[in-house]
């Protein structure tokens, strides 16, 4: 006797199990559970961004969810092995699928069943009997030239009967049908097969058997290591490739999760010239590069012209028109300090790379500070159309109805509200880096922008980190269209001295001479707003004590809650009397004539007494300017060996076929036994469809009409189903 408690399967249980387990991979349920996972995994893939690096996703989503995602390869999806899985899984179930039933459709396609028995025709659902007005062999004849002609494909059998020989005819027709089956699922594995040639497995694969790491460091490419390179055999990969205008490269870059590989190209691209046109909105209409294949075995050289949508093609790799970046502009700062006592200098530089700072008079390593210039921009198109005559009142009678519904009509983009777009001028990124390496971002314009309300002002922006938007310090330009007379006013108010003589003379013009009690209290009321407003350049729980924050502190500790509004309201014109004598005052100072009076004057003096509290909130010491610039484009090519392409197009292809002829094409049997009866005939029809619609019941009706049309009322109605 044999032990079955062992708890091992028996020889008979074990093709069992692997016909269930192929019974699964091959079933309908087991492929569509599949390609809901990839749809799900392609909607991330497509909202989460791919190849990021990993501080991005910190940034974005916190340190859990960036864990998360990194540990699910959510970062990579179309890359992860789970993904590769799944779609070899699905690959290996369809084709499990076209094995099993290609064969029976094959097989199927060149069989016309006409070995069916004469009873079966009774029990299909579209039936019907007449008698038929002539001899068994000429009415198949008849009506087998009738399908023939309509299309239909005949076989026509002869059978002995009692009462003679009858004659069986099969018809079949939408055969295509059984092939849109076979096409649609030959699609899904060629696009499968050819998704995974050209996406990370054959990358992958290099580096789990080659040896490939990705490199992780920074420096030129020339000196990467050959681990981090991939030959130029690689069948298949999907790199950038940057080329700055006058050089070429021929090095391509593959983004990996955790660094980059680099990828050989067989030729190196050089780039004439950058094109670019912009929209009115500022936005790009068109990028193109005018380059020169260089070969690197032969020595050709071959022009091409690359736009977005019509790439260039060389020995099997495709040149993609990416984007476009700086390709090492140079740019000319000037420091402008906002210390009292500091010095303007100038620094030049390329983008992309940085310069080392030291405080003045200063040697100590703490005090070294990196100007790192980040980005150039030329064009900076914002939208003007702010909230103009917001509060002005509306003439009624001059409402267009008709112009105000139609223009909140239409396209989801289209607004109410008129937009002013304008080209406010270039500007300069740039990152201060102290020496624990921290940073702040910087962003300023080079000339000033108007506004609108007749004062043209100067934004220096800042931020702390990339998540965040620019923070913006308006510097109000002078009369001469610089900074000079706002820093002229800044550095005035930072020397004691200048601000007593200031005081002196407000209170000298507002008192009369007589009523010299008045004016010393004005001047000592003066004096106490003027230094309060200027502070003492230190920090109060980390916030500057001066400003306008510091006249609203002073307020609230000294004056009584029911007399601080008339209080505050003479305090500030006090204020204001003085910063513009001291304006005056640095102006006669640098040997330039008083400002006149007037709205220019009023709009400056206004925007200065803001700037002058907010910019003892601008975290740096001093603002780089930039003076000149000679910019130097570049572009980002997408490099792509795609093996994998055609099968691809091919599948997209079989799909489109498949799915039409299996929606579209109706796959119909039809037979027809005609047997005899006395001198005549006796005719038994029956049709198959494997889609129950109306048009195979108005099919069926014409296919009695037309082949058993001599004795159509003969019928009986319980014989026919419509």
């Amino acid at each position: 006797m044999s032990d079955s408690s062992s708890g091992k399967p028996s020889h008979r249980e074990q093709p069992q199990r692997m016909r269930a387990l192929l019974e699964l991979l091959a079933s309908m349920r087991f492929a569509i559970a599949l390609l809901t996972i990839i749809c799900i995994a392609s909607v991330i893939g497509t909202v989460l961004k791919q190849h990021e690096p990993s501080v991005n996703y910190v940034n974005q989503f916190g340190p859990f969810w960036a864990e998360l995602f990194l540990a699910l390869k959510l970062n990579a999806v179309y890359s992860a092995w789970w993904f590769l899985l799944i779609l070899a899984f699905l690959v290996t179930s369809t084709t499990l699928c076209l094995l099993r039933h290609t064969p029976k459709y094959m097989a199927d396609l060149r069989n016309y069943k006409e070995d069916i028995r004469e009873q079966s025709l009774k029990a299909f659902h579209h039936k019907a009997q007449a008698a038929l007005n002539e001899q068994p062999q000429a009415a198949a004849q008849r009506i087998g030239g009738i399908l023939a002609r309509s299309g239909w494909k005949v076989k026509l059998q002869e059978r002995e009967t009692p009462a003679g020989k009858g004659y069986m005819l099969a018809a079949k027709a939408g055969a295509a049908n059984k092939l849109g089956y076979i096409a649609a699922h030959s699609a899904i594995v060629m696009i499968c097969i050819g998704g995974l040639l050209d996406g990370d497995m054959v990358v992958r694969a290099q580096m789990w058997l080659g040896g490939k790491t990705p490199y992780t460091g920074a420096g030129r490419i020339s000196d990467v290591p050959p681990e981090h390179r991939l030959s130029l055999r690689n069948p298949t990969y999907r790199g950038n490739l940057m080329v700055a205008e006058g050089t070429q490269a021929g090095t391509a870059i593959l983004n990996q999760s955790d660094g980059v590989l680099l990828q050989e190209l067989p030729f190196s691209v050089e780039l004439k010239k950058f094109v670019v046109e912009y929209y009115d909105t500022g936005m790009p209409k068109l990028f193109a590069s005018d380059v020169i294949i260089h070969d690197r075995e032969t020595g050709e050289q071959l022009e091409k012209r690359i736009e977005v949508n019509h790439p260039a093609s060389y020995k099997g790799i495709e040149i993609y028109q990416s984007s476009f970046d700086d390709g090492g502009s140079q740019v000319k700062l000037r420091a402008v300090p906002f210390t009292a006592g500091g010095e303007a200098f100038e620094v030049e530089g390329y983008i992309g790379s940085a310069t080392e700072l030291m405080r003045a008079g200063s040697s100590k390593p703490a005090d070294v500070m990196t100007l790192e210039f980040t980005e150039l921009r030329t064009i900076n198109v914002e939208n003007f159309s702010g909230q103009k005559n917001a509060n002005a009142a509306v003439d009624v009678r001059k409402v267009d109805l008709r112009s105000s519904i139609e223009s909140r009509l239409g396209g989801g983009h289209k607004t109410a509200k008129p937009q002013e777009l304008r080209n406010i001028g270039p500007s300069i990124g740039y990152k201060l880096r102290d020496a624990s390496g921290q940073a702040r971002e910087y962003q300023n314009y080079m000339s000033p922008v108007d506004f609108g309300d007749g004062v043209s002002m100067f934004l220096l922006g800042v931020r702390e980190n990339p998540s965040e938007a620019f923070r913006y310090l308006r510097i109000p330009a002078d009369d001469q269209g610089s900074m000079q007379g706002f820093m002229r006013m800044r550095a005035a108010l930072q020397d004691p001295a200048m601000r007593e003589e200031a005081v002196r003379r407000y209170a000298k013009q507002a008192v009369p001479a007589e009523r010299e009690d008045l004016r010393e209290a004005l001047t000592q009321s003066a004096l106490r707003a003027v230094n309060l407003f200027a502070g003492s350049g230190k920090l109060v729980n980390g916030v500057p004590d001066g400003g306008l924050q510091a006249i609203g502190q002073f307020m609230e500790a000294n004056v009584p809650e029911a007399e601080r509004e008339r209080a505050s309201e003479v305090l500030i014109r006090i204020l204001n009397g003085v910063l513009y004598d001291l304006a005056q005052l640095s102006r006669e100072k640098a040997g330039l004539k008083p400002l006149e009076a007037g709205e220019q004057t009023l709009g400056f003096m206004t925007q200065s007494v803001f700037a002058l509290s907010d910019a003892q909130f601008y975290p740096a010491p001093m603002a780089f300017m930039m003076e000149d610039f000679k910019q130097v484009q570049a572009s980002v090519f997408q490099v792509a060996r795609a093996p994998g392409k055609n099968i691809v197009y091919l599948g997209c292809l079989f799909l489109i076929i498949g799915v039409f002829a299996m929606l579209y094409i109706r796959d119909r049997r039809l037979w027809i036994w005609v047997a005899p009866q006395g001198d005549a005939a006796q005719a038994t029809m029956a049709l198959s469809s494997n889609r129950k619609i109306m048009d195979t019941d108005r099919e069926f009706d014409n296919l009695k009409q037309k082949l058993l049309a001599t004795s159509a009322a003969a019928a009986s109605p319980t014989e026919r189903s419509v």
